[in-house]
């Protein structure tokens, strides 16, 4: 009879547990399940305010609040922007800074991460790599400029050298300091399991340090596109840069604006992809997400 009593109880509890649990469950908001028209407006959100200030740009320019010579309306920027598609400018001179941003990306991530990893990881290595960087990191591009153009000429060497100490500056700061933010006590315990340095570097160090390199890729693609436009606006003959200098020359302020609209544009598409490669690479980090 005891027994029959308990089992009875035993069942009348573990329904009410699951129908609290239930309960609980269709209380609960479904994360990542949203209406068409909720992901439209999820998406166009954050250009809210970009939407916004060009809305007042043109109704300044609509009331003649603005002088042509000094900030162009929309309307004549977009007249711009389209002259230099027909003619093919614009696409001539984003064709020469591709390469150059791109071949200075690519040097500078390795050179940073590289680095970064040594300078971390090796005391030794931080007495050799540390004071150097922290010097170039000190200096404008402004000072490196001319240095460069005297040591390598005027041509695609200097503008792409700009680029990579543009990117690995950041990139070296972020990855050092990831990888002594790695707790020391995993690294002893996989040295323990697998005395291997290079399954340490990539099953301990690298996840560990995995986001400060991604944060220190953010800054310096930022940066890159900096010295990017720096070089090109000093000693170029092609490239958005030179194509923003001789407008500048001509007093050409919405052909200056368009090259300053496609700079950004160029700069927001890297951060988005970083963005995009951040989210697929620490998929197993439970971070707040506000």
């Amino acid at each position: 009879m005891a027994e029959t009593t308990q089992t009875a109880t035993a069942a009348r509890i573990a329904g009410e547990d699951a129908a609290v649990t239930a309960d609980r469950g269709r209380r609960l908001p479904r994360v990542g399940r949203h209406s068409p028209g909720r992901r439209l407006w999820l998406g166009l959100r954050p250009w809210l305010s970009l939407i916004a200030l060009v809305i007042v740009w043109q109704v300044a320019d609509g009331a003649g609040w603005l002088n042509e010579r000094i900030l162009p309306g929309p309307g004549a920027v977009v007249t711009a922007a389209w002259d230099l598609i027909l003619d093919g400018r614009l696409a001539e001179s984003i064709g020469a800074s591709l390469p150059r941003a791109g071949l200075g990306i690519l040097f500078g991530v390795l050179c940073g991460v590289l680095l970064g990893f040594i300078a971390g990881y090796w005391r030794l290595g931080e007495d050799i790599v540390d004071r150097p960087m922290q010097v170039i990191r000190a200096l404008p591009f402004t000072a490196l400029t001319p240095l460069f153009i005297l040591w390598f000429g005027i041509g695609e060497l200097p503008k792409v050298m700009l680029v990579i100490v543009g990117v690995a500056v950041p990139l070296y700061i972020n990855t050092y300091s990831g990888i002594r933010g790695v707790d020391r006590k995993l690294i002893e315990v996989a040295y323990v399991y697998d005395r291997r340095a290079w399954t340490i570097w990539r099953r301990v160090l690298l996840p560990g340090a995995l986001p400060q390199i991604l944060t220190g890729l953010r800054f310096g693609l930022g940066i890159g596109w900096i010295a990017l436009i720096v070089a090109e606006t000093v000693a170029a003959s092609s490239g958005i840069g030179a194509l923003m200098t001789t407008a500048r020359q001509y007093s050409q302020t919405d052909v200056v604006i368009v090259c300053i609209v496609v700079y950004a544009l160029l700069g927001v598409l890297t951060d988005l992809i970083v963005r995009w490669l951040e989210a697929y690479l620490l998929r197993w980090r439970s971070t707040i997400r506000g």
